[in-house]
């Protein structure tokens, strides 16, 4: 694709960045094919290829409206297309680029930048976050039906194994995972502890910087990566292993802090040492085996996995927690158009509500086609929007192979009235 850049991005590391981008796409249009928006809308602007053209516009200099900004704004940033381009074209860092400009020069509505600012204040911010959850908790038996669905009741978390090995991880925690589903953070901390890895807790450490990233607020995302940084750092000095993160969306943009932060002289160096150190869990137990995971009776529970993009489509690892359930002694069941997105994608499901709902009622209806006892996840948000109307449990795939088994009123499926479905 030939490129003729504007003056005020030509010359500016993200208009080099994009430029590179643009050229290397050929026009093919493989992309639409898997594109979920795409399938979806049937509308050129809403697949990647139309994006990419929109893209090109505005850093070419050309006029920029709400229009542009909201065929921008309904793509899901799954990747989907990354791992169908026949030329490699890094779709995703080209989107973040185009929104950030598109940004800064389309005014939205009052409501929908106030909707943005808050989820931007709340979500990332751990404390917030569970205080408003605690706070929903104590009104959610007065709450409707459809909003109650969204506020999953408190869960224990279990025990967290005190360090005890010589060989030491770290672990993400998280923003929002700590207050919707404690347990998943405990049980990885315990499923390592079988492994002979210990677990250290950064408390400093929150927010990856997703949730700022993806709405277009690049410096504050840059702040939350530094942050992490600045909490790891002792760590990683005193020979920690690894930066685990169990949430494939974190890990995505954890993994690329070297990246997001190569123009910070203070940070880049250690940006770039972090992503090397960061695996998703599941490359951990890929590495070590699953030998001392093994699920007694494992046979007799029917597993539906999720793939969530973040996994297969921005860490490109797919199959990889297929193949670690499997050699535990799960059975999984077959799930059709495993590479379409469910509709969470971070804040999508609150921003673009109405394509989420569709999308999600139709991975449902592929995950449960198999007859699953539970639907496993490697998401938090794809496990909180799946939950939300699933007719079986959906939990965090480590929580299967956790030694210390969950409540068994986590395994059944939501009360009929909490359950449209």
């Amino acid at each position: 694709m030939q490129t003729s850049l504007a003056d005020f991005v030509r010359d500016t590391p993200h208009g080099r960045e994009a430029d590179r981008i643009l050229r290397s796409c050929v026009h093919c249009g493989f992309c639409t094919a898997t594109c979920p928006t795409y399938q979806l809308l049937g509308d050129e602007l809403d697949g990647p290829r139309g994006r990419i053209y929109l893209m090109k516009q505005v850093l070419e200099g050309q006029a920029v409206s709400r229009r542009t900004q909201l065929h921008l704004d309904r793509c899901l940033t799954c990747r989907s297309c990354e791992t169908t381009c026949p030329s490699g074209v890094q779709y995703g860092r080209l989107l973040d680029i185009g929104r950030e400009v598109v940004e800064a020069r389309v005014d939205r509505p009052a409501a929908e930048s106030l909707l943005r600012a808050l989820l931007r204040a709340v979500v990332p911010h751990r404390r917030r976050f569970g205080l408003l959850l605690g706070l929903a908790r104590a009104l959610r038996p007065a709450l409707p039906g459809a909003l109650r669905r969204l506020v999953p009741p408190a869960s224990p978390p279990g025990d967290w194994p005190a360090p005890r090995h010589g060989r030491r991880v770290l672990l993400l925690e998280g923003c929002v995972q700590p207050g919707l589903a404690p347990r998943i953070n405990a049980a990885t901390a315990r499923v390592l502890d079988r492994l002979g890895l210990s677990v250290v807790r950064t408390p400093a450490a929150g927010c990856c910087g997703a949730v700022s990233h993806h709405l277009a607020a690049a410096e504050e995302a840059r702040a939350f990566m530094r942050r992490n940084i600045d909490a790891w750092w002792p760590h990683v000095e005193a020979g920690a292993e690894a930066i685990v993160v169990n949430a494939s969306g974190c890990g995505v943009v954890v993994k690329d802090y070297g990246h997001l932060l190569a123009d910070d002289p203070a940070y880049a160096e250690r940006a770039a040492r972090v992503a090397a150190l960061t695996l998703d869990v599941g490359e951990v137990l890929a590495r070590e085996g699953v030998g001392p995971l093994r699920v007694p009776g494992g046979r007799s529970t029917r597993v539906a996995f999720h793939a969530s993009c973040t996994l297969q489509h921005g860490q490109r690892l797919p199959g990889l927690v297929e193949r670690i359930l499997a050699d535990a002694g799960l059975e999984l069941t077959p799930v059709p158009d495993a590479h379409l997105c469910c509709g969470s994608a971070g804040t999508y499901s609150i921003l673009q509500a109405s394509l989420s709902d569709r999308l999600r009622a139709n991975k449902l209806e592929a995950l449960q086609s198999g007859a699953p006892a539970v639907i496993a996840t490697a998401n938090i948000g794809c496990l909180h929007h799946l939950q939300a109307t699933a007719a079986v449990p959906v939990v965090h795939w480590i929580e299967l192979l956790d030694p210390a088994p969950p409540d068994s009123r986590e395994l059944r499926p939501s009360s009929r009235s909490d359950n449209p479905q």
